[in-house]
């Protein structure tokens, strides 16, 4: 979430294992444990054919024995604002592909490019540049978070860009993204804040209540207009109280949300979220990045529009107040500490990881799990649920590291 010029980190590139498998149209991966919708097979297969899942293998296929090994679906991340240095906020198309490029050699096989708070101006352009790598498809679509949030819950947002929802505001950005804008994040209490809910409904876009301020009451109204989504649940919002039990409640207890987690140790404690685990059930959890520059990057410096930000030991906050200012996270790393800290089944976080998102964005047929006529897009774990390598659409981005 920070903004590119003057990131002052230190780069860590990603590379490639010097024993990694070269791509090719027919390989099958055997011996592995696999994580299908319907069940976890063990000393099973996956066939790959082109850039698709196949149901069988041809005999000139190249095998790879991946025994001891997970096959996992490619992680799929709504709210992602960068890495590797560069900022989807403010970077250029180079500097964005190297964002998603950072992302993808942790298991990010889809994501959503992520803006913050900015005038409308700036964001109409910007949101003009992503489409154009969503129509290329190097990114899914566009998530508007900010400006149209609550100053009381701005976390690492510039107050002095905030503006209220108004319909006509809203559907700028919506236009300006050519039909690849996939999410607006609203403070749904503020004024025309139901009407924008309404107005995303009917152009099939993801209104995600968050920075909001909202009682129970104005959240129950936000969700019967159409809201969907829970922006970084917990996070920018008031606490759950017992005589004013708040969004968190509302969104936890509606069957209709799905809310999103920031699993990194910082944002949320391992209580709360198998609070929001036990409550709203492993089908509305998706695990997200809200990821900025210092992802896969590195500590330092780095800017949040006027806003300074420190990054020090892999932890964003805001120089000024020390605001939490997005996240360093991978979606690797937020597998691994589902199943070893928060307890969570390989099968619940695969859930949250990839099908989950993969629904909320309408791309079910195509990814979030390993079917035949899918994508064969991918993640190979060791049984320490460590990456061993990754595969986006039938080619290694990082192939198995199996030594």
């Amino acid at each position: 979430m920070t903004d590119a010029p003057g990131a002052r980190g230190t780069a860590r590139p990603a590379t490639h294992h010097p024993h990694s498998a070269p791509s090719g149209t027919l390989t099958v991966l055997t011996g592995a444990t696999v994580v299908l919708p319907t069940e976890t097979v063990t000393n099973g297969r996956v066939v790959i054919n082109g850039t698709r899942i196949a149901a069988t293998a041809p005999e000139n296929a190249q095998v790879i024995d991946v025994t001891g090994h997970y096959v996992i679906p490619g992680f799929v991340d709504l709210h992602n604002h960068g890495g590797g240095g560069a900022s989807f906020t403010s970077g250029s198309a180079e500097d964005i592909l190297k964002g998603i490029h950072t992302h993808r050699l942790h298991g990010t096989t889809t994501l959503v490019a992520s803006t913050v708070t900015g005038d409308m101006d700036f964001l109409s352009r910007r949101a003009g540049l992503l489409s154009e790598l969503a129509e290329q498809g190097e990114i899914a679509g566009v998530h508007f978070e900010g400006p149209f949030i609550s100053p009381c819950r701005k976390g690492a947002h510039a107050e002095g860009l905030l503006r209220d929802p108004h319909p006509a505001d809203v559907r700028k950005l919506i236009d300006a993204a050519r039909g690849q804008a996939k999410m607006v994040t609203l403070a749904t209490e503020l004024p025309g804040g139901l009407d924008s809910v309404r107005l995303l409904a009917e152009q099939g876009v993801i209104a995600a209540i968050g920075h909001t301020d909202a009682t129970y009451e104005q959240t129950i109204e936000a969700i019967d207009a159409g809201a969907t989504v829970a922006t970084h649940l917990f996070n920018a919002m008031p606490p759950l109280g017992h005589r004013s039990p708040g969004p968190i409640t509302a969104l936890l207890e509606d069957d209709r949300i799905t809310v999103e987690l920031i699993n990194d140790g910082t944002h949320l404690h391992p209580a709360a979220l198998r609070l929001a685990f036990h409550h709203a059930g492993a089908d509305r959890v998706a695990f997200i990045t809200d990821a900025m520059d210092a992802a896969g990057f590195g500590d330092g410096r780095y800017w949040l529009g006027p806003l300074e930000v420190e990054v020090a030991d892999g932890v964003a906050r805001l120089v000024e107040d020390g605001t939490i200012a997005g996240s360093t996270l991978t979606l690797d790393r937020a597998f691994k500490r589902a199943v070893t800290v928060d307890g969570l089944s390989v099968e619940d976080a695969v859930t949250a990881l990839s099908a989950n998102p993969a629904r909320l964005l309408g791309m079910a047929d195509t990814i979030g799990s390993l079917e035949p006529g899918k994508f064969a897009d991918l993640v190979l774990l060791d049984s320490a649920y460590d990456l061993k390598g990754v595969m986006r659409r039938g080619e290694w981005v990082i192939g198995p590291q199996l030594h």
